[in-house]
C-alpha cells in the first residue's frame, strides 16, 4: 500500500512537470528529488511519453542526472566511511558516474572469472616473482588487458564496465583491478601513488594495515601500464630525481583505497579536460570533495 501511495505521489509531481512559475516547478523538482533513485524509473516513463514536448523532456532528463549524480556522491561518502573502504566497491560507484544503471553481478562475474583462471595456475610452492608471473599472463596475454597508448586521454579508459569490455585501460583502471585479482587470492599486491604513473608494489606479507609498513617490506614494483613489467626501489628513485621530485617514502609505499579512487578521479578530470568537457569536469571535482 505504501510502494501504491509512493507511486501515486510521484506520477502526480510528474504530471506537474510543465509547470510554467519557475518558484513552483522548483518545489515540484524538489520533492522529486528527495525520493532519490526510487523515482528514476518513473520519470523515465514519463520521458517517453513527453517525445511532444521538449521542455517537459529536458526538465526530466535534468532531475535524473541530479538525482543520479547525488547518489554517486553520497554512496562515495558512506564508502569512505567504512572500515574496509573495498576498491571494487569504489570503482563501482566511480563507474556508476557514467552508467548508473552498471550491473553490479555481471561485473563481478567477469572480474571472477579471471580471478578463477589465475588460481587455477598459482599454488603455495611459487616465488613472489613466479606469482606475477602467472597473474601477468593470465591478464595480459589470455584475457588481452592492455593500455589503451592510441587513446590514452579516453575517459573509456576508467570506466570498470568499459575495461572489462574493451579489454584497454589506463595506468590506475589496469592497476586497480590487477589489485582486486591479487589481493582476492591473497596475494600481497598494493597501490602506490607514484606521480605522472601510478604503479603496484608487491611486500612480504599480507599486512592488517599498510601503514604499519616501511621501505624493508617491499620486495619489487610492478607496471601494469607495461604488461606488468617489474622493477626495483632503485629505478622509483631514480624516477623521481629525473623529474625533479624530492624522495619521500610516499612515492615507495602502499596507498589506501581513499587514495587509489582519488587518483582515479583526478585521471577522469585530467582526461575531460583534455577532450574540453568541462562540464564533466567540475562535476568530477565536486565528487572528490566526497573523498575529503
Amino acid at each position: 500500500m505504501e510502494e501504491k501511495m509512493i507511486n501515486d505521489e510521484l506520477n502526480a509531481l510528474i504530471s506537474l512537470l510543465d509547470e510554467p512559475d519557475a518558484e513552483i516547478f522548483s518545489r515540484i523538482r524538489e520533492r522529486l528529488f528527495s525520493y532519490g533513485v526510487s523515482a528514476v524509473p518513473l520519470l523515465e516513463n514519463a520521458w517517453d511519453t513527453s517525445y511532444n514536448n521538449s521542455d517537459v523532456q529536458k526538465r526530466i532528463e535534468d532531475i535524473i542526472h541530479d538525482i543520479q549524480f547525488d547518489n554517486v556522491f553520497q554512496s562515495l561518502i558512506k564508502w569512505k566511511q567504512t572500515p574496509q573502504q573495498d576498491l571494487l566497491t569504489g570503482f563501482l560507484h566511480i563507474s556508476r558516474f557514467h552508467d548508473p544503471d552498471l550491473n553490479d553481478t555481471e561485473i563481478t562475474n567477469k572480474i571472477g572469472l579471471i580471478i578463477q583462471d589465475i588460481w587455477l595456475e598459482l599454488n603455495d610452492n611459487l616465488t613472489p616473482l613466479e606469482k606475477v608471473k602467472v597473474i601477468n599472463h593470465i591478464l595480459f596475454e589470455v584475457h588481452a588487458f592492455t593500455f589503451n597508448k592510441a587513446d590514452v586521454d579516453s575517459p573509456a579508459n576508467s570506466w570498470l564496465n568499459l575495461l572489462l569490455e574493451t579489454k584497454k585501460g589506463n595506468p590506475v583502471s589496469l592497476a586497480i583491478l590487477y589489485i582486486i585479482v591479487s589481493q582476492s587470492l591473497k596475494v600481497p599486491v598494493f597501490g602506490v601513488n607514484l606521480p605522472q604513473n601510478f604503479v603496484l608494489t608487491y611486500i612480504d606479507h599480507m599486512p592488517e594495515k599498510i601503514r604499519n609498513l616501511d621501505r624493508r617490506n617491499i620486495l619489487f614494483y610492478i607496471n601494469p601500464a607495461n604488461k606488468g613489467a617489474v622493477f626495483t626501489q632503485r629505478e622509483v628513485d631514480l624516477f623521481l630525481r629525473q623529474i625533479g621530485l624530492e624522495v619521500n617514502n610516499k612515492y615507495f609505499l602502499p596507498c589506501d583505497n581513499v587514495t587509489i579512487i582519488r587518483r582515479l578521479v583526478n585521471t577522469l578530470i585530467v582526461s575531460f579536460e583534455k577532450k574540453s568537457n568541462l562540464e564533466k569536469a567540475a562535476e568530477l571535482k565536486k565528487l572528490q570533495e566526497a573523498l575529503e
